[in-house]
């Protein structure tokens, strides 16, 4: 993290005395906007449009169906592939109905493939003649027509350009270069005769470009891109448009080079770390990014939903694709998605607009949670992924007592009823949920309160889930992820004695039973479970747990991963105490512990 100088420290005294929202504190003054949007839309639209995913009868030749991968994928000729914009209903085509299906979708910002690997132009460049202008009558210039709408919606302007990747160029990046190889002088030919100059058309032609989108998946090192090329492009966009934000896909990561304005994660890779740096996912509603009419991988509204708000749970931004049809149509599902999520964000855009990370690290079963400070308030957007059949919202870590709860869809505030106790706030929440797909409980506090982190939170049922996660005894942990299709869990291999800890807050004296879920292979009982708390001591022998079927009729033998109850404690009174478990195995034999559980339910 850089570390703040004596200009952000007042801009952020001053954002918390004036009430404005604070965001997270490794963003420099350029993507101020970008933590705070959020949620912008990605179009992914071209030349490829027109194929649909099939060329002369035949589909695209890679199972992972990129639509917009055709042109390389089925060794298409350049003049063959540019006839099918013949399939384009220009007429049709307005690039403002797609800002404005952004507007309604909540979105904030849109990037335009404006340039994808392809080398195809969507405006009129004078660099290059493989471009929208030659091959359509009136020249049209989509880059100009979607910059004009944007303008004239409020939406900020971003433009996609593959920089490393031109199939269409002699001396561009075609992976079949990997047989062929490629001097550098020549790709440099490529780099100052395509991408240079066409960077400079845009950044000059088209008014303020917010942000200019690179594609390059690996660092430049693995690449023929070189350093200085890189540099010199960053040079011109800060040269031509200061303000333009430009993405880790350049090729040059955030820790390589602090002038990055956001990290951009893989396709459709989300985020679980928090970053105080910018950071976004770029999406899809379905698999593809351009159109593909065999299209079956529909993500629902609430999948959606839950990407963008565990994003920015985390600090980081969602960025979700559209593939619009030859004559610029939006299919049916994706609409409908966008909408769905645009009517939610009216609701509830409050926890999602400026908001960030709250600084709770507990990981709670029923959902995320966002923060803002606002109107001389710090309000706690606990969003309810799972609404508890319990009709109890269970927050944990938090010291302070809140002066209020209620629902963001409730417009009157009614308050909810809560107990708060120690570090535990318990909300009763009404029998029916506000909001189909994710509904939004707010907490306010008169000011930022005190959180302790490293709690086992309590989950909806009141029960404790000690996951290897949640540990804070010995680090050097041999995990072992899932296996089989996952018929074999996450686990912990324990061939030594090791020792594990969770701390955890009981709002009130009562018995608790403790459990253990672990496989041993052993033919008998071997070695021993020690579980310590308040004072007591629980002892398990661990016993033989043999094998299962994994998949039916499949040869398929696992071993077999048991709960077995180590016993009860009893907790004196309300506190935060610590739970260990000591694993000895039995000698030349090894102990694989999934997880603890502790409730009250006996």
């Amino acid at each position: 993290m850089k570390k703040k100088n004596g200009f952000w420290i007042l801009v952020i005294w001053m954002a918390a005395f004036c009430g404005m929202a604070v965001a997270q504190s490794n963003v420099n003054e350029r993507a101020r906007w970008f933590v705070d949007a959020r949620y912008g839309m990605f179009i992914h639209w071209g030349v490829y449009s027109g194929a649909e995913g099939f060329w002369k009868g035949e589909k695209l030749r890679n199972n992972n169906d990129y639509a917009e991968w055709i042109f390389y994928r089925n060794q298409i000729g350049r003049e063959e592939y540019v006839k099918l914009l013949d399939r384009f209903d220009w007429d049709e085509i307005d690039p403002e109905k797609w800002v404005l299906l952004a507007k309604q979708a909540g979105m904030k910002y849109i990037t335009l493939t404006a340039k994808h690997h392809d080398g195809f132009a969507l405006w009129d460049s004078k660099v290059s003649d493989y471009d929208i202008g030659t091959y359509t009558k009136g020249k049209r210039d989509i880059v100009a027509e979607l910059a004009a709408a944007c303008r004239k919606h409020g939406l900020k302007m971003g433009l996609y350009y593959s920089h490393w990747v031109d199939w269409e160029h002699r001396f561009g990046w075609n992976h079949e270069r990997e047989l062929t190889g490629l001097e550098p002088k020549d790709y440099d030919v490529y780099w100052q005769e395509k991408v240079i100059p066409q960077i400079r058309e845009l950044l000059t032609n088209y008014g303020e470009i917010s942000i200019l989108w690179f594609d390059m998946w690996i660092h430049h090192s693995e690449s023929c891109v070189t350093k200085e090329q890189l540099l010199q492009l960053k040079s011109l966009i800060r040269e031509l448009q200061p303000s333009c934000l430009v993405n880790s896909r350049l090729g040059l990561s955030i820790e390589e080079d602090p002038d990055i304005d956001f990290k951009t994660l893989g396709d459709n890779h989300f985020g679980s770390t928090l970053e105080e740096f910018p950071w976004q996912t770029p999406g899809t509603v379905a698999h593809s990014w351009g159109y593909h009419s065999e299209e079956t991988s529909w993500k629902s509204t609430t999948s959606l939903l839950k990407y963008l708000i565990s994003n920015v749970s985390l600090n980081g931004n969602y960025m979700l694709n559209i593939g619009p049809r030859a004559n610029g149509d939006v299919n049916y599902e994706t609409t409908q998605r966008l909408l769905e999520i645009g009517k939610w964000l009216e609701i509830n855009g409050e926890a999602i607009y400026g908001a960030k990370a709250s600084d709770i690290r507990n990981t709670h079963n029923w959902g995320k949670i966002t923060t803002k400070t606002a109107d001389g308030k710090t309000r706690l957007y606990l969003h309810v992924f799972n609404w508890p059949l319990s009709k109890r919202l269970p927050l944990t870590g938090v010291a302070t007592k809140p002066t209020k709860a209620y629902l963001l869809a409730d417009k009157q505030k009614q308050p909810l009823k809560f107990v708060h106790n120690g570090f535990l706030t318990d909300i009763q929440l009404p029998v029916v949920q506000p909001d189909n797909y994710v509904s939004v409980v707010v907490l306010e506090y008169d000011a930022k309160p005190e959180v302790k982190n490293g709690l086992v939170a309590v989950t909806t049922d009141g029960d404790y889930s000690l996951t290897y996660g949640g540990t804070s005894g010995e680090r050097n942990l041999r995990i072992k992820r899932r296996e089989r299709d996952g018929t074999v869990p996450e686990h912990v291999v324990i061939s030594a004695p090791q020792t594990l800890k969770w701390t955890i807050y009981i709002d009130r004296a009562g018995k608790l039973a403790i459990d253990a879920s672990y496989s041993y292979q052993g033919e008998a009982s071997g070695g021993e479970i020690v579980c310590s708390a308040a004072g007591k001591r629980l002892t398990h022998k661990v016993e033989p747990t043999g094998k299962t079927v994994g998949e039916p009729n499949s040869n398929w033998v696992i071993d077999r991963f048991l709960s077995h109850r180590l016993g009860e404690i009893s907790f004196p009174e309300a506190g935060v105490y610590e739970i260990e478990m000591r694993i000895t195995p039995a000698n030349d034999s090894e102990v694989k512990f999934q997880w603890g559980w502790i409730t009250d339910n006996n």
